[in-house]
Parts: C-alpha cells; sequence; structure tokens
C-alpha cells in the first residue's frame, strides 16, 4: 500500500528551504519533521517537472499538485464489448451468452475479458435500462396488444357530434417495432379487425400474443389459468398462434405494452391534439404518417430503429400469414324451441328435433349459420336465406316429413275450389307459421275435414269462423262438431255511433 503524501503545504516549505534558504537535505528534514528520503523525493519530483524557485506568479497549491503529481491513465488492456448489441443477439433463438462472448474472443483475442467478467459487465449493462428493455424477449416469439388511455375526437360535419375512437397499439418484444391504430370501439369485432391489420403490418405472424385481459380477449381472467372468448381463441387458431393473457395486477408482464402504449401517446396521439377529424380514414392516415416516423427514428444514444431491428432479428423468424384471412365469426349460446328451430336475431333456422331443449353453440358469420353440439357439427344454414325460416327435411320429425311434399301454392289451388272462405281460411294458416311445416299441418286438417264433413259444410264453417273471428283448426272443427255451421251467420253487436256525453270525453274539435 503505498505511503500517503504529506500536505502540499509542507511539500512547498521544502522546496523553498532548498531553494531560497539553500539548506542541506539533513536540515530540511529536521526542520519540515520529515526523513532525509522523502526530502529527497520531493526534490527530485520537482526537478523532473521543471519546477524552480520562485514559484510562478498565481501558483497555488492545487496547480503544483498538478504538476507534481499529473493523472495516469490506466493503459487500456480489455476490449469492451458492445452491450447494446449482446442484448438484441441473445433475442434470437439458441444465441447464449456463452457463444456471443466466444465469438467476442475470436475478435479482440488477449485484450477480451473472461467469461465471467463478460457475463458481470453484461448484467450490469442490463440492470441500469428501461425495465421494458431489462427483460429478455425472444426474436418473433411475443405480440404484446393494449389499448391507450386518451382517446381522439371525430366531429360528424354534417350533425356536429363528437364521438371518441379508441387507439389499438400492438408492439413485438424483440425489436420494439409498433403498430397503432385507431377504431371506434374496443368490441369483439373491432378487436379481431385490428389484429388481422396488425398482422398485415408486421408481414407474419409471432408465437404468442400478449393482451391484457379486456372483454373481447377474455370472458374470466385468472391468474393462472383466463379463458379466452371464444371468437379470439378460433382466430387465434387460424393463425397457429397462442394467447397468453398478462396476469392480473403483473404490470410487469405487459411492460413492453405500456412503454410503446406511452410511446403513442407521446409522439402520436400528443402531436395530433390540435388537429381535428371529421373521419376515422383521416385519423388512421394520420397515425400511419407518424408511426413510419416512429419505427424509423433510433433508439436514444444508438444508430439502430425499431425498423432496423425488426429486419433483422424479428421478421426472419415471423411465421407466414395463412393463405385466407381469417372471417370473423360471431359466436353464441342457444336453446331450440319446441319447434326444433332457434331463435336468431328475428329469424328461424331448424336443428334435428332430437336436440329440442338443449344448450347448443352457434357460429354466425357473415354469411353462414352453423350448430354445433359437443363440438360436432348437426346443421348448417345460409344466414341470409329468403324468408323468414330456414327448415332442413332431414332435422324433421318423420311426421312432418311425410307432409315434404306439399306446398302453399297446392293447399291454396285446393282451397279456391272450395269457395272464398275457405280460401282464406287456408291463406291464413299459412301466415307466420314457425315454420311454414306447422301451417301445412293446419292445411291438411282443414282437407281432412272437408272429406269427413264435406266441402258445403266446410265452406260455412270458415264463413263463421271468420265472422267471429276465430281462425285455429280447432275452432273450425268445433264448429263443424256443434253443427254451429248450420245455423244462422254469427255475428257481433254493432259498435255504436253516439256516445253518452261525459266529461272525459273530447270532441274531434279538441283536436284542431
Amino acid at each position: 500500500m503505498p505511503a500517503p503524501r504529506i500536505p502540499m503545504r509542507t511539500i512547498t516549505e521544502v522546496l523553498r528551504l532548498k531553494y531560497d534558504a539553500g539548506l542541506s537535505h539533513e536540515k530540511i528534514a529536521r526542520a519540515c519533521g520529515l526523513s532525509k528520503g522523502v526530502v529527497s523525493k520531493y526534490v527530485s519530483l520537482a526537478q523532473v517537472a521543471g519546477i524552480r524557485w520562485p514559484l510562478p506568479d498565481g501558483t497555488d497549491e492545487a496547480a503544483l499538485e498538478a504538476r507534481l503529481f499529473p493523472a495516469k491513465s490506466p493503459p487500456v488492456r480489455f476490449s469492451a464489448p458492445d452491450y447494446f448489441q449482446v442484448h438484441q443477439a441473445l433475442k434470437r433463438k439458441g444465441v447464449t451468452l456463452q457463444l456471443l462472448w466466444a465469438e467476442y474472443v475470436e475478435v479482440h483475442g488477449d485484450k477480451a475479458y473472461r467469461y465471467s467478467r463478460f457475463c458481470d459487465h453484461y448484467r450490469a449493462w442490463r440492470n441500469r435500462q428501461r425495465r421494458s428493455m431489462r427483460q429478455v424477449h425472444r426474436a418473433g416469439e411475443k405480440l404484446f396488444i393494449d389499448y391507450c388511455g386518451p382517446t381522439v375526437p371525430i366531429i360528424n360535419q354534417a350533425t356536429g357530434e363528437e364521438r371518441r375512437a379508441q387507439v389499438f397499439v400492438a408492439v413485438l418484444g424483440a425489436s420494439s417495432y409498433t403498430y397503432a391504430e385507431a377504431t371506434w370501439s374496443q368490441a369483439l369485432p373491432d378487436w379481431i379487425a385490428s389484429h388481422q391489420r396488425a398482422f398485415q403490418f408486421l408481414g407474419g405472424v409471432p408465437e404468442l400474443l400478449v393482451p391484457d385481459n379486456l372483454k373481447s380477449a377474455v370472458t374470466r381472467a385468472c391468474r393462472y389459468e383466463s379463458q379466452l372468448n371464444t371468437t379470439y381463441a378460433e382466430m387465434a387458431r387460424h393463425y397457429q398462434v397462442a394467447v397468453l393473457p398478462a396476469r392480473p395486477y403483473k404490470p410487469k408482464d405487459k411492460a413492453k405494452a405500456e412503454a410503446a402504449v406511452l410511446l403513442v401517446e407521446r409522439w402520436i396521439l400528443a402531436r395530433l391534439r390540435h388537429h381535428t377529424f371529421f373521419t376515422l380514414a383521416s385519423l388512421n392516415q394520420a397515425i400511419r404518417e407518424l408511426l413510419e416516423d416512429l419505427n424509423r427514428r433510433p433508439f436514444q444514444g444508438r444508430e439502430e430503429s425499431r425498423r432496423d431491428l425488426f429486419q433483422a432479428i424479428d421478421r426472419p423468424v415471423m411465421r407466414l400469414l395463412p393463405e385466407t384471412p381469417y372471417e370473423y365469426a360471431e359466436w353464441r349460446k342457444a336453446r331450440p324451441g319446441i319447434d326444433y328451430h332457434l331463435d336468431l336475431d328475428k329469424r328461424f333456422y331448424s336443428v334435428p328435433h332430437s336436440l329440442v331443449g338443449q344448450v347448443l353453440e352457434v357460429r354466425l358469420t357473415h354469411a353462414m349459420v352453423e350448430v354445433f353440439h359437443k363440438g360436432h357439427r348437426v346443421a348448417a344454414h345460409p344466414r341470409h336465406a329468403p324468408g323468414r325460416f330456414s327448415t332442413l327435411a332431414e332435422h324433421m320429425p318423420k311426421r312432418h316429413q311425410a307432409h315434404r311434399d306439399w306446398s302453399p301454392s297446392r293447399f291454396l289451388d285446393w282451397a279456391k275450389d272450395i269457395g272464398v272462405a275457405t280460401l282464406e281460411m287456408t291463406q291464413r294458416q299459412l301466415q307466420d307459421r314457425p315454420p311454414p311445416e306447422h301451417g301445412y299441418r293446419a292445411c291438411l286438417g282443414l282437407l281432412q275435414l272437408s272429406r269427413r264433413y264435406g266441402k258445403d259444410r266446410l265452406e260455412q264453417a270458415c264463413a263463421h269462423a271468420l265472422a267471429i273471428p276465430a281462425t285455429r283448426y280447432a275452432s273450425i272443427a268445433s264448429i263443424l262438431k256443434q253443427g254451429l255451421d248450420q245455423q244462422p251467420m254469427l255475428t257481433l253487436p254493432e259498435a255504436l255511433d253516439d256516445l253518452p256525453p261525459h266529461t272525459n270525453v273530447r270532441g274531434a274539435e279538441y283536436y284542431h
């Protein structure tokens, strides 16, 4: 351990006694309380530094110390690696610190750190970075997804009404390559469509999607096993990606997403705060232009940008997009009624009659309605077929299938031959029947009545029923059974034209 340095005031006194008083080193040592060797040391240092007595004007103790003891720069023995490049290289599959250190040694030879020192320096550098930077994300592995907190107003030019648009953000874990767009809502259709446009923007799909626990993604949030929305899970299967929602109350799980959201809010939304938008398309056009600038801007203190890293490490390992895009499908649960039809958006679709009372899963796309029972598809219908009812013959009970060769025109032609009242009654049986086959059954009942009681009596019974009115098959059968068709026509009492005066009855003149 080197001996402590004596005060500069004492060194100055040594030089004065040496050059001004002309004393020997022995006398100087006794006068200053030093050893003779110490006096010789500092006199020699002064000679080497070219210091003469008297000292130049303005030379204080600090200046004298700087000349006697100049700072020595340590010899450069080791070549420090670029730890940013080490961090980025670790994101590639199969790359380890051991491999990177071996490559570093090949380049720098004797000036390279040993492996343990190399690792220590890298970990120290990593711990100094931001939280989202400290995590090691593998190339092409994770896409973090979230929405910005602030919304953007869009003005309806016709009415002046303001509507707020949501801002969807997706960011790759390895390169921080970012995508953003505006949608009207965070509801399921917009959520799925934003994913599809994000995949198109990236030109591929990652291995994992890491969304927050919003309802469009997760129907039941759980720290250990979340339950995904059925449509979202189906979309993930189509693109062959896995979904790993962030755990509730675990912000570190989505640190990358939070950093990207903050970046979009500061570098895109903040710049658009003075702009007025009248359409969602114009807002997205402005976002696209600023997004391009954001991804091309170099990282702080680096030459590389998000786009550079994306092209170098993420893009080469991302999976290809499927040949056909995902077709949005909404999943529901429904129970068929006793007529073995499902009521979906005021339209009726048949299922096998044996499934009446069962809870079925229904998949609705723009063009099709598919029905599943325990994962097996049991029915499929065009979603927008003509008419309110879509009924397949194989779904009917056998007694209904026996009537499938009948048609409304056939019944109407038969009724027309009997009479006007029978024709009108038949038309009423065919109207608004869920399904139409139930109307066929009523018409077949009328046909049976004509065979039993004769056409004339059926015509009279239908006329009586229409006058009451009572248009059900049971009513007509009752009229025939009791012989009411052979009695005078039943009529309802005529309404009175003149009402008695009353203080609560207002005349027509009140409304003029």
